[in-house]
């Protein structure tokens, strides 16, 4: 995959891909009219760009996801904290802390993440 960046329009289609994959063209087109008030024409077009980016690919009129919504957002979460962040995710977790008070919940929750990745 060439380019992992989606715009908010590509990210809306993307994400009805995500939800319904594997799924027809047809079922593509239909869900795209109805959510996005798109054309057939359109619906292939943006389904041709990201195929080619590498996300997604149409065979025998069928499209499936090469890239999860998950994996998407890891590199996504990922190129952010290496370009605002240095790379470095506790400088990340300080920023956010030092805005706005962490709940004991929170605290917690994160606790329980950084434990698990020791095991």
């Amino acid at each position: 995959m060439e380019d992992y960046q989606l715009g908010v329009i590509e990210s809306k289609f993307a994400d009805i891909i995500w939800s319904n994959a594997p799924m027809t063209t047809r079922a593509l087109v239909e869900l795209c009219e109805k959510e996005l008030n798109w054309k057939r024409t359109t619906t292939y077009s943006v389904l041709k760009k990201l195929c080619e980016k590498g996300f997604f690919q149409m065979e025998n009129k069928v499209v499936t996801a090469l890239v999860s919504k998950e994996e998407y957002n890891s590199f996504r979460s990922d190129k952010f904290i290496q370009e605002t962040f240095s790379g470095s995710l506790p400088a990340l977790v300080l920023s956010f802390g030092s805005r706005k008070k962490l709940s004991k919940k929170e605290i917690d929750e994160l606790q329980s993440i950084i434990d698990s990745m020791r095991g």
